[in-house]
C-alpha cells in the first residue's frame, strides 16, 4: 500500500494529523498537474496553478470527511475539484455583474489591439457537455475528466481507471468526438 493510500485510510478513520500528511505527498504531483493544464488549456483564464490546487485540496479535505480507495479514487476526486473550480471561474467571468459578454482588450501595444481570446462560453459548453455525457457514460465522462482537467496521460488514466491503456485511448477518441460534436450543435 502505497503512502498515499495510507494516509487517505487514517483520514477515512478520521485522523486529523493525516490530513497534514497528504498535502506534502500530493501536493507538487497535483501542482503540476493543474500547471499543465493552465498552459495548455482554457485562454484567457487568470486562476494561477497554486490557487487551483489549494482551492481544490480544501474541497477535497474539508471540513466533511471524504472516503478515497486508492491514489487513483484521489486524483479523479482531485480532477473533478478542479474542474468545477475552472468552470465556476469561467461562469463568474462570463456574469452580466464582470462585464457579461463583453470582451478585454489589451492596450499595451501601442496600436490598440483586436479583442482577447478569453472564452469562457467554451468552458461552459464543455461542461455541460460533460454532464450530458456523464448520464450516457459515466466511464468515458471520468476519462475525460481526467485526460482534460487533471493532465493526466493515457496510462496514469487507464490505470486511476483500472482499465488498460488501449482501452483508455479508445475511450478517448470516442468521448472526444462526441463531445466536439454535442459542442458544436449547442453553440
Amino acid at each position: 500500500m502505497s503512502d498515499v493510500t495510507r494516509i487517505l485510510n487514517a483520514i477515512e478513520r478520521g485522523d486529523a494529523r493525516a490530513t497534514d500528511e497528504l498535502l506534502p505527498l500530493v501536493y507538487e504531483e497535483l501542482r503540476l498537474l493543474a500547471a499543465q493544464k493552465l498552459a495548455k488549456g482554457i485562454p484567457g483564464q487568470t486562476l494561477q496553478a497554486t490557487a487551483l490546487v489549494h482551492e481544490a485540496y480544501i474541497r477535497l479535505v474539508g471540513d466533511e470527511p471524504q472516503g478515497w480507495n486508492s491514489r487513483g479514487h484521489f486524483f479523479a476526486a482531485a480532477a473533478e475539484a478542479m474542474r468545477r473550480i475552472l468552470v465556476e471561474n469561467a461562469r463568474r467571468k462570463k456574469s452580466i455583474k464582470r462585464g457579461g459578454n463583453q470582451r478585454r482588450v489589451d492596450l499595451a501595444g501601442s496600436e490598440p489591439a483586436g479583442p482577447a481570446t478569453a472564452d469562457p462560453e467554451s468552458l461552459i459548453a464543455l461542461d455541460e457537455a460533460l454532464a450530458q455525457l456523464a448520464r450516457i457514460d459515466r466511464r468515458k465522462a471520468e476519462l475525460v475528466k481526467l485526460r482534460y482537467f487533471a493532465g493526466l496521460t493515457i496510462d496514469q488514466t487507464a490505470q486511476s481507471l483500472d482499465i488498460s491503456p488501449a482501452t483508455a485511448k479508445r475511450l478517448w477518441t470516442y468521448a472526444r468526438a462526441w463531445l466536439v460534436r454535442e459542442m458544436d450543435g449547442s453553440q
